[in-house]
This record gives C-alpha cells, structure tokens and sequence, in this order.
C-alpha cells in the first residue's frame, strides 16, 4: 500500500504580525501563510487530514509514519525556501515578488491573436517594446499553437517563425523564453539570444530535448499536460486532479534532475487548461500554495483561456481581460512566482497594485492586537 503526504497551505495572512509572528513567508515571496494542511493518501484516498500552524509543525511532522517523514521534511523546507533571482542574460528577474511574462505569438492560428504578428515583424517588435516598456520582465515567444485541436507544426515551418521574433527582442535587451517542444528550436533559439526554454511537455516530446536542457544550463520550464504525442489535451484522467497533478510535476522535476538539469533552473507550470475540465482548473487554481513544497518556482498560464468563457457567458478571447486578472491576482495570493499573460499592461498595473498592499500590510500595526 502506498502512501503519499502533502502540506498544503490553506490559511494565508497579511503579514506576519497578525498571526503573532506565527506565519512563514511562502516560497520567499510576498504571501504569509499561517494555516497547513498535513495530508496523508493512501492509495488514492485521503487517510488524515491535521491542520497545523507553524508553531506546531515539527510536533506534527513527528507524528508522521516513517515512510513519509523525509518527503513531509523536504516539502516543509521547500515551503519555506527563498528562490535565487533568474540571472537572464544582463537581466536579473527576482522570484521575491511576481513577475510578469508577456506573450508573443508568431502563429496563424493563435486563440488570442490571429496571427497578428506572424510575417509582420515590425507589428511583433512594436508589440514586444509595448509589453517591456509595461513592465514585463520577460517576453515568451512561441511559434506552434497548442490550443485543444491544433494541427502539429513543422519543424522548420517553427523555426521561420521563432527565430527573426528571437532577434529583434534581443536586440531590445529582452529576457526571453522560447515555447516549444522541439529540440532545434530550442538550440537555435538560445543562440540567438533566448534564456529560458518553455515546454509545454515537459521535455518528454523529443528524448534530445532533456539532454539539450542539461547541456545548456539554461532555466527549463516543465509544465504539466496529460497527452504523450502531438495532442496534449489527450490520455487525461484523474482520480484527484491536484495530487496527480503534483505528483506528475514531481516526476517530472526529478526525471529533469536525473538528466543533469540543476535545481535552480527548473521552473514548474501546472498547465491551466491542458487536459482538464473547468472544475479540474478552477481547484489547481485554488491549490497553487501546495505547488511551493515542491521547492521551485511556479508560473501560472491562466490568460484568456476557455474556462475564463465558460464563466462568463461564453465570451471570446478578445473580451476575457477581466477574467484573466481574476486569475493574475489568484496567482499572486498563491504565491506564484510568474504570470504568462496576453494582456501586460493591465496585469502590471493590478500587480504593483497587490504589492502595494501586501507592502502596507508589513507596516500596518493599528488594528492587530497585542498578545
């Protein structure tokens, strides 16, 4: 029988001092959680359930069965563990507050855009200086479509499109991450002048692309999505969406470790609308704060997505901005390290508005009570 263990974060505070000091700061972020759940599975279901605070926590992790004791240690210390800024290039990107990842499509076929910028490399270069001059510390260039039903895209079709896209925001001093799934790609885009690699398959499409990551030393992130060929919205099914999610994220990390990949360049995407339902999402959603014990940093694609429609009364992507800062700031009081939008200007805005208040939080001393 196997059994697995989780602590979740379910109770967050708005500073420290309102629980008394009894808070840890999440993942060395701007969130403060003063609440866990301790939970243990047990082929599946859920054996026990303890809610914890800090305070108690070793007590309880003593408490544990021998089996799960060194992996509820690692999840504990990961929890509380302050992430090294992404040293991209001449840029720095720090992970102790929200960062923001502005998206450029060079496809024909992209839900949110239309291939606005595909052969139209002064519209991509104007919109990528939009998005850095808005505050976006990076800029995601993808050339492949990976909406539900999309035709797989030529290798070289891929690089056509990525490469000039790769050029010019370099040449703008741009940190930038590729999306792709495809080793070349990869190579060639991280000699132009790319830093980050962003697969949506967790390196698992091509077996050359975890042995091109390790080679590189270049931060990777591994996102989840259930499908093992070209569709990868295929092959889902879950007994619990959250915890086979994690786990698989584990896996993956540690597959990457494995590999010769390095810890500090693993970046971990739950992959919002891969193979889930609205109900699948909307719970990765609220458990992002559990995604921190696996101790690296997390990115949330939320933007414009279909569930953002199906809440609200079948909008298209062009009219989803409301929906998609719902789930910015979703992301934020998670505690989730980068935001991949569409929409930069306006998430920047609602970000430096939630660091404001987590800010005035840390001095704001008038209405907590003295013990």
């Amino acid at each position: 029988m196997m059994t697995q263990v989780y602590i979740r974060p379910i109770g967050i505070a708005a500073s420290p001092q309102a629980e008394a000091g009894d808070a840890v700061r999440l993942a060395g972020g701007m969130v403060y959680a003063h609440r866990f759940a301790i939970l243990l599975r047990q082929d599946g279901e859920v054996t026990l359930r303890e809610r914890v605070s800090p305070e108690h926590m070793a007590q309880a992790l003593g408490r544990l069965p021998d089996s799960v004791a060194a992996e509820a240690e690692a999840q504990w210390t990961c929890l509380r563990f302050a992430h090294p800024p992404l040293q991209l290039g001449e840029r720095t990107v720090r992970l102790d507050q929200p960062q923001v990842m502005g998206i450029l499509n060079v496809t024909p076929d992209s839900f949110s855009d239309g291939g606005a910028f595909l052969d139209n490399p002064e519209a991509g270069r104007a919109h990528a200086a939009a998005m850095l001059e808005s505050g976006a510390a990076l800029v995601d260039i993808g050339g492949e479509s990976t909406r539900p039903g999309a035709a797989a895209t030529w290798e070289g079709d891929e690089l056509e499109r990525v490469l000039p896209a790769v050029e010019y925001c370099a040449a703008m001093g741009a940190a930038i991450s590729v999306d792709t799934r495809r080793p070349a790609v990869m190579e060639a885009a991280l000699a132009k002048g790319a830093h980050i690699i962003n697969d949506v398959s967790a390196l698992r499409h091509d077996p050359r692309s975890m042995a091109l990551a390790a080679a590189q030393q270049c931060p990777v992130v591994l996102m989840h999505s259930p499908g093992k060929s070209d569709d990868l919205h295929a092959d889902a099914d879950y007994d619990n969406v959250v915890f086979d999610v994690f786990e698989w994220l584990k896996n993956a990390r540690n597959h990457a470790l494995d590999a010769g990949v390095q810890r500090e360049n693993i970046l971990l995407d739950p992959g919002i609308g891969f193979g889930k339902t609205l109900a699948e999402n909307l719970a990765l959603v609220n458990a992002l704060p559990l995604f921190h014990a696996l101790g690296q940093p997390i990115m949330l694609g939320a933007s414009r997505k279909r569930m953002i429609g199906a809440l609200s009364n079948e909008a298209d992507a062009a009219h989803r901005l409301g929906g998609s800062i719902a789930f910015a700031v979703a992301g934020m009081d998670a505690g989730v390290q980068l935001l991949r939008v569409h929409d930069v200007a306006e998430t920047v805005q609602a970000r430096n508005v939630w660091r404001g208040l987590r800010d005035a939080a840390l001095t704001d001393f008038s209405d907590i009570p003295a013990d």
